[in-house]
Parts: structure tokens; C-alpha cells; sequence
């Protein structure tokens, strides 16, 4: 019985060994197989599906009332005339008149402002057709107002022009009303 067990250990074992590396050969164009891990179920949610543990069901959710943004600056006016008037009062322009502050405030108008205001600021944009008309930067009242009720006009909005303090930083502001007064010097309004 020893002697059976033994051959059956010699011929058998390398018969299994073979068989099994035969059909199990690895097809190396192929990727590997893995097993799911715990790093391959990532359990993070994508922002647009919907959470359950949220009142709203949703991931993306606003900052909690009061957050201000790391790099935000503190704007100390209200959205009033007299406000406006006091920013007039008190805010300087603090750039300087150099060629690049004019080149960077040129790109800045010609991409936010242009579209109403229009190319030399007579308030003949391209958007007009569909809104009324926004004043001319060359009228006798706007070539009045001081940098810093410009500043707040763009900061805060005016009447049907809508608030760009989103999408011009502060000193960018003050570049387009750099590039605005010179060409309210080259014309007569």
C-alpha cells in the first residue's frame, strides 16, 4: 500500500502541478486579475450624486452663512448711493499709470465691459439690442464720478449692471478704471 501511495505521489503530483500551469497560463496582453480591495471601492461620493446622510440629498453644498474666502477682501460699503458717494470719498485708485496696468485693464474691459459698454465705452455694445443702453463712460456725469465710485459700481452692481466682484479681483477693478480714464481723456463726451 506504501508502494501504491508512492507512486501514485510521483506520477500523480506532477500530472496535477502540470495540469494546473497548463490551464492556468497567463495571457500577458491581458491586465491581471484582482481582487476587490477596499482602495478599489472608493466609498467618497461624486459631487453631482445624491448623499443620503444630507438633509438636501446633495454632496455639493454652499458654505455655511458668514464664510468668507481665505484671499477675500472686506468690502465696507453698502449698496446705497450714499454709499457709493462715500466709497467716491475715501477709495483711491492705489495703481499705478503704467503701460502694463493699462494693457491688463484693456484685456479685462474688452472682456467684461465691451459686451454692453461697447469698444470705445459709448455704451453701444453688442449686447444693447437686447437691454437698454448703459451710460457712456465719455457722458458729462460718468467722467464726474470719482475711481472709487467706479470701484463700487463694478464691486457692488448699479441699477441693471450686475455685480462683477466674482469675477474681477479688486486690483483688476481698478485696472479697468485705469484703462476707462484714458480713453475718457482722448474724446470730447
Amino acid at each position: 500500500m506504501t508502494r501504491l501511495l508512492a507512486w501514485v505521489g510521483v506520477v500523480g503530483l506532477p500530472i496535477v502541478v502540470i495540469t494546473v500551469l497548463w490551464f492556468g497560463r497567463r495571457d500577458f496582453t491581458q491586465p491581471n486579475v484582482v481582487l476587490p480591495t477596499q482602495m478599489a471601492e472608493s466609498p467618497a461620493p461624486r459631487p453631482q450624486d445624491p448623499e443620503p446622510d444630507l438633509p438636501d440629498h446633495m454632496a455639493l453644498q454652499l458654505a455655511p452663512e458668514g464664510t468668507r474666502s481665505v484671499d477675500a477682501q472686506p468690502f465696507h460699503y453698502g449698496p446705497s448711493l450714499a454709499e457709493r458717494k462715500r466709497a467716491g470719498r475715501e477709495l483711491v485708485n492705489p495703481t499705478p499709470d503704467s503701460p502694463a496696468v493699462l494693457k491688463n485693464g484693456k484685456r479685462l474691459y474688452e472682456t467684461f465691459c465691451l459686451p454692453c459698454h461697447g469698444v470705445g465705452g459709448n455704451g453701444d455694445g453688442p449686447l444693447i439690442p437686447k437691454f437698454p443702453n448703459p451710460p457712456s463712460f465719455r457722458s458729462k456725469q460718468t467722467m464726474a464720478l470719482t475711481d472709487g465710485e467706479m470701484f463700487h459700481t463694478i464691486t457692488l452692481g448699479l441699477r441693471k449692471m450686475a455685480s462683477y466682484a466674482s469675477q474681477l479681483e479688486p486690483k483688476e477693478r481698478w485696472e479697468v478704471i485705469r484703462y476707462i480714464r484714458t480713453f475718457q481723456k482722448e474724446g470730447k463726451p
